[in-house]
């Protein structure tokens, strides 16, 4: 089913135009929508029809219940309403893949409650035979919820776009010419317009720092996990957040040229390049409607011409041959598998939202990982603690600059004050951006900032250079105004990934790590995980190239993330991943999502799709191989012989395959 992708329109009112977006989801809601409304109609009018159905009331001894005069008629008229409301998106599809000349399982749907309803619809009125209205009706019902279901998902890459527009602010504090500030609209804000940014606010548009200093953490747009320092003359991105200063900002860029709109821009955009997998009970939907209408009308051509025997004789063989090889079991055969699968992986904290994109799991041969909040904590922790003096304990010294830190709230302070010692009570505690925190402690001064290396005696230098060069963030600890030793942080590598890194280049696949973080950072994770490869500094205008070049050198790849700053990679893969205790938006633009932030997942993951594909083949082979002994059957190859399928037997043969199918399926919780 083809569902189409709204192309992006922008303009100053905002990222993206909302009507254009809106319109895009209405689509899917409405389809979603109607399939939904279709079935539970559908389902209700398949009671009576069941229930006056001469062949289904003989099947489970109900004899002559419900019997009355005309009641033929009344199910021959509920199944015409059932034929045509509950069929009409199987006889348009059939419609559309006949155009197309690519026929599948629209075709065979469309043909098999056309024969039902049209040789059931003759027999009614007057041609000796037997009714398969029930057929018609449970075959209506089992496809209108499978698409139901599909349509439900379509919907959430839609979702994507207005998740990651959200991240702007609705309005901006507008500096006025005699320096007082209004709130105006974002669509107001041009180039040269300069607004305030109040600590805690999300930055409403890209532009430049002309007054104030602060910190803005930019973690959902670039990946970089520590706050990033803002002084005059700095660039800002819209969608960040500031810290604890106040920032004058002059707007550059604003609605269609800001950063986040042309990574909105990349979301549609690799959304849309997605390739169309198709699904395998398709390709088998295909050769079976082939072999069905082939069988049929030879069937029928064989008895009336070869056999001279005469019409009703010759069309009950053939509609047999069409109900034997009606798709029940081929319907069921993928979706019973997945949504087994689905239950057994939601266990596991793994969500499918793609179908398709569960499917090819199993033959992915390269993992691209984001590094913060995936392989990494996201926070940072204590790394390495320096004293300079040897009668200050590091214990100490980490004490002394903890009970500081604690009073501040900034993301590094918050690693220092984590560390498990004794703090104690702080007097005149001040914070200064861009000079560090300090206040007194049992009676000593204590100054925490940033240190240059000229700060570091010179005995500790080569050990300061050396922890710099890991890309670790770097604290210095200064008591009464005198250097005293060094506290050195960084982003916490999970204990899981190293495991995850493992097992999976145990299976022959490649790992690597994208980010939008330092080239000392990346390069230390890499090292402490092996990795076979990783991209540094990458923002999320090239994250999804760097996604197009791993996949350029032939390799099948998942990418893994949590930020708003993956949405373009994960988009681009060929399976995107999303960290469920991420964002919103990567969850919505990713195929599938962890609920816990465990990499460990990923090979449970590829382990479950690759059991569930090896169940999905198996139920291939029982919804399509019976035929080769059931279709000879019913065309009446044995009829010499004294052996006839009748168009009942066909029913009940086609039903035991469908059984067949769905005890398989259930079989794979033992399998996993």
């Amino acid at each position: 089913m083809e569902h189409a992708h709204s192309s992006t329109h922008q303009g100053h009112g905002g990222p993206t135009s909302q009507p254009q977006r809106s319109s895009h989801s209405n689509h899917h809601r409405h389809m979603a929508a109607d399939f939904k409304h279709r079935f539970l109609t559908s389902l209700v009018i398949t009671v009576p029809i069941l229930l006056l159905s001469p062949m289904l009331k003989g099947l489970v001894g109900l004899g002559d219940f419900l019997r009355f005069t005309g009641d033929t008629y009344v199910l021959w008229s509920l199944s015409t309403v059932l034929f045509v409301y509950g069929g009409t998106p199987f006889l348009r599809g059939f419609y559309d893949e006949m155009r197309q000349r690519a026929p599948g399982m629209m075709t065979l749907v469309a043909l098999a409650i056309s024969v039902a309803y049209g040789y059931s619809s003759a027999v009614v009125y007057g041609l000796d035979g037997k009714l398969f209205f029930w057929e018609l009706a449970t075959l209506i019902d089992i496809m209108l919820l499978g698409h139901w279901i599909e349509m439900r998902s379509v919907m959430g890459a839609s979702h994507a776009l207005d998740q990651l527009a959200s991240l702007m602010p609705s309005t901006a504090h507008r500096l006025e010419t005699d320096g007082s500030t209004s709130d105006v609209a974002l669509e107001e804000l041009t180039a040269g317009t300069q607004v305030l940014v109040r600590p805690g606010e999300r930055v409403p548009a890209d532009g430049k720092v002309v007054h104030g200093q602060s910190t803005v953490n930019e973690a959902m747009l670039t990946g970089e996990s520590m706050p990033v320092e803002k002084s005059v003359g700095t660039r800002v991105i819209g969608g960040s957040i500031n810290g604890e200063g106040s920032m004058t900002v002059e707007v550059d860029q604003a609605g269609e040229d800001s950063y986040l709109s042309q990574v909105i821009g990349l979301v549609e955009e690799a959304q849309k390049s997605k390739s169309r997998t198709q699904d395998l009970a398709n390709r088998a939907a295909m050769w079976l409607t082939f072999v069905a209408v082939t069988a049929g009308a030879i069937t029928l051509v064989a008895w009336l011409v070869a056999a001279n025997a005469d019409l009703a004789f010759s069309l009950e063989r053939t509609v047999t041959v069409m109900v034997t090889t009606c798709p029940h079991a081929l319907g069921l055969a993928i979706p019973l598998v997945v949504a087994v699968s689905t239950a057994i992986s939601a266990q596991r904290g793994l969500l499918v939202r793609n179908r398709a994109a569960f499917e090819t799991m199993r033959r992915v041969n390269a993992v691209i990982f984001d590094k913060t909040g995936t392989l990494t904590e996201g926070r940072f922790g204590i790394t390495d603690v320096v004293s300079f003096d040897k009668g200050l304990s590091d214990t100490r010294l980490l004490s002394l600059a903890a009970s500081v830190e604690a009073q501040s709230e900034h993301p590094v302070a918050r690693g220092i004050a984590a560390a498990d010692v004794e703090t104690m009570p702080v007097d005149r505690f001040r914070s200064e951006p861009g000079h560090g925190v300090e206040a007194t402690v049992d009676g000593t001064r204590v100054h925490i900032h940033r240190p240059n290396v000229s700060d570091v005696p010179g005995d500790h230098r080569e050990q300061f250079e050396t922890l710099t060069a890991t890309g670790k963030t770097i604290v210095m600890v200064s008591l009464d105004d005198q250097p005293k030793g060094l506290i050195a942080l960084a982003d916490i590598i999970r204990k899981e990934s190293k495991e995850a890194i493992d097992a999976l280049k145990a299976m022959g696949i490649e790992c690597m790590m994208l980010t939008g973080d330092r080239q000392e950072v990346a390069d230390w994770v890499s090292r402490e995980l092996e990795l076979d490869d990783y991209f540094a500094q990458v923002l999320p205008d090239k994250k999804a190239s760097k996604v197009r070049e791993v996949k350029s050198r032939g390799l099948r790849v998942a990418m893994t993330g949590d930020g708003v700053n993956d949405a373009p990679a994960l988009a681009e893969a060929d399976i995107g991943i999303a960290i469920g205790s991420g964002t919103d938006v990567a969850v919505s633009t990713a195929d599938i999502v962890l609920v816990r932030s465990d990499p460990r997942d990923i090979v449970t993951l590829i382990r479950l799709a690759r059991a569930t594909y090896r169940k999905m083949i198996q139920n291939l082979v029982w919804a399509t191989g019976y035929n080769v002994i059931a279709i000879p059957l019913a065309a009446g190859a044995l009829y010499q012989a004294g052996i006839l399928l009748s168009p009942a037997a066909g029913a009940i043969l086609m039903s035991l395959s469908t059984v067949i199918v769905a005890v398989n399926a259930r079989l794979l919780r033992l399998k996993t």
